[in-house]
């Protein structure tokens, strides 16, 4: 299996409750039982006030690497993330387990 983990930090001045972001929440919660190379699928809001921590979380997990490069590759998952590329940065990990 592989873990799929991405934290997001918001752009300087951008909030949670800006449009843009709440529209980039809905895009990637309605990635889960749509994109059937999923596993596990989670997200959500950070509520670490700690100066290094990030905003926001997905973690979701793959049958394998393939698996996770049609993920990575799916228009609906690239679509997200164009929406996020316009107010945040982040980070990711992939990893076996």
């Amino acid at each position: 299996m592989i873990r799929h983990l991405v934290l997001f930090k918001l752009d300087e001045g951008v909030e949670r409750d800006d449009p843009r972001v709440v529209e980039g929440v809905e895009a990637f919660r309605a990635l889960d039982g749509r994109i059937d190379e999923i596993r596990s699928w989670e997200l959500g809001w950070n509520f670490s006030d700690r100066p290094i921590a990030h905003d926001f979380a997905i973690n979701s997990s793959f049958d394998d690497r393939a698996a996770l490069g049609r993920y990575l590759e799916h228009p609906d998952h690239q679509a997200g993330v164009a929406l996020w590329r316009e107010f945040a940065t982040w980070v990711i990990a992939d990893y076996e387990f």
